[in-house]
């Protein structure tokens, strides 16, 4: 019996070696909306994105029609010595590549001739130009990790020899490739650049003539229904595949490496394809690391302002614009962190929102005042069952103890955190909680927490009287109906100290929600 194919995490994917989505649709986009129409463009996609992989997919489809010269920047740092090395190494790469066109070999003559050491880019453009004009097919050129070279003064040459051929090209003074498609994280329409040596640096980027690229790269549920369709005709689980399909975007908005990961830990653990399954996954992908997760602290850590909005979005709940030329949102949304949703900012998945949480546990000072009155987990779990109704009320008396002299506004902004502070040692090692992106909004937010086989949903939200009040009742108790639960949680931040709210339980809709106060003077 032949070896099943793997779901892949690492590098290019192979159709013939892995389980990957049907992303044809979006191929043909790139085709019909870049290619056909003669344009430059650069595929900014975030990490881990499928950048490298979608342009092995249009080099098998464009190279029967058209001569694909792809090279990539990946460990090219030779290439960047000087103006000469650079135009040696481009002009080798793009040797290397014709090659595998077998190409007449008066098309290979000038590639394979020493370059000019007087006049380098100037001997590059012009054997690009009498490839182009002698070429009986016209010419697509790809690079990938454009952005390992975009920091290189030396790289900002090249696009401008691009440039240059493009606009005389449209002039009809040039012949130059037809389409060229850069891939990348970063944006280098907006590089930054020296114009003249002890000058500050501005921006000034000589890849203006780019189209907006405007395909979206993530995958949709139905696409990745794709994938799991394929590996159901191969493993016979017998899995729901479009509530599995569902559920696996629920978690990651998308994002290709995430549901890689997740469908490889499945299949390799022989997880169960079912919810359950999937949540077991999960818990051990926030409970590791990778280079992706790396990445997202790294930069969480090293760009202050940016770190700022994430815990404006994320922790205090404030709905902001969504402006793109804000350098810092533009710096989410490269980095996938970032998506618009209803004009407003929101965190681009849910795995990313909880991994952030994690991260901003493991920095808060909150665990150094758990006395062991609130610390000793034998109160909240009796027996393995997870006694939610006590976690929430010792959290409401520990806030009212250790945090009576904060103003309201404090409570308001960290409240949430606050509470998976004190959450997180109760339940770790045998459960996990999971932000639910899509439900928190106007100051609301649901937290799935799963303990053995149980799970239960927690909403945080700050009061704003008794009309919201029973919106908010009815949105929990149609959330509870959808996920098949009989009883839900409140906790409910209020300002009225003197006569607050008192815990309480109410029926909605046939669900039963306990409502724990935290009350507290707002100035």
């Amino acid at each position: 019996m032949a070896k099943k194919k793997e779901f892949n995490i690492t590098g290019l994917c192979i159709p013939k070696l892995h389980y990957m989505v049907d992303t044809s649709e979006k191929v043909s986009q790139i085709i019909e909306k870049y290619v056909e129409r003669d344009a430059y463009v650069t595929m900014n996609c975030a990490r881990q994105y499928g950048k490298t992989t979608t342009l092995e997919l249009l080099y098998h489809r464009l190279k029967e029609k058209y001569i694909v010269i792809d090279i990539s920047f990946e460990a090219a740092d030779d290439c960047f010595a000087s103006i000469r090395s650079l135009a040696l190494g481009i002009s080798a790469k793009i040797r290397d590549a014709l090659l595998f066109h077998h190409v007449p070999e008066i098309l290979m003559k000038n590639w394979e001739q020493p370059i000019s050491e007087a006049l380098p880019m100037d001997d590059l453009s012009r054997r690009i130009t009498e490839l182009c004009q002698k070429s009986e097919k016209e010419i697509i050129f790809m690079a990938d990790e454009v952005d390992r070279a975009a920091d290189n003064e030396l790289f900002l040459l090249f696009l401008g020899l691009l440039r240059g051929k493009y606009l005389r090209r449209n002039a009809g003074r040039d012949s130059t490739f037809k389409s060229v498609i850069l891939a990348g994280v970063h944006d280098i329409k907006n590089l930054k650049m020296k114009l003249r040596p002890n000058e500050e640096r501005q921006y000034n980027s000589p890849w203006n003539i780019a189209a907006d690229f405007d395909v979206d790269m993530g995958f949709s549920a139905k696409e990745i229904e794709s994938m799991l369709r394929e590996y159901e005709m191969d493993c016979r689980t017998g899995m729901d595949i479009p509530a599995i399909a569902g559920e696996l975007y629920e978690y990651t908005g998308g994002y290709p490496f995430l549901v890689s990961w997740i469908c490889k830990k499945v299949d390799e653990e022989q997880l169960s394809w079912t919810s359950e399954g999937l949540r077991l996954a999960v818990k051990q992908l926030l409970s590791g690391t990778n280079t992706l997760f790396d990445d997202l602290i790294k930069n969480l850590e090293n760009h202050p302002e940016f770190r700022n909005l994430v815990e404006a979005v994320l922790v205090q709940g404030e709905e902001i614009p969504f402006v793109p030329s804000n350098p810092e949102i533009a710096r989410g949304v490269m980095y996938g962190i970032f998506r618009k949703s209803e004009q407003r900012i929101a965190i681009s998945n849910q795995i990313f929102e909880t991994y952030i949480y994690e991260y901003l546990i493991s920095v808060n000072k909150t665990r150094e005042f758990l006395h062991p009155k609130y610390s000793d987990k034998s109160q909240y779990i009796r027996n393995g069952k997870l006694n939610m109704r006590k976690v929430l009320e010792q959290f409401s008396a520990f806030l009212k103890s250790e945090y009576r002299k904060e103003d309201g506004r404090f409570i308001e902004r960290q409240g949430r955190l606050l509470f998976l502070c004190f959450l997180r040692p109760i339940i770790n090692g045998t459960g996990h909680y999971a932000v639910e992106a899509q439900t928190r909004q106007n100051a609301r937010m649901d937290i799935q927490v799963f303990y053995g086989r149980e799970e239960f949903v927690v909403e945080l939200k700050l009061w704003h009287g008794i009309k919201r009040e029973r919106q908010g009742y009815q949105q929990l108790a149609n959330y509870l109906e959808a996920r098949g639960l009989e009883e839900g949680y409140l906790v409910s931040f209020c300002s009225n100290i003197k006569s607050p709210k008192e815990n309480q339980e109410i029926e909605c809709q046939g669900h039963k929600i306990y409502e724990v106060v935290v009350a507290y003077q707002a100035d």
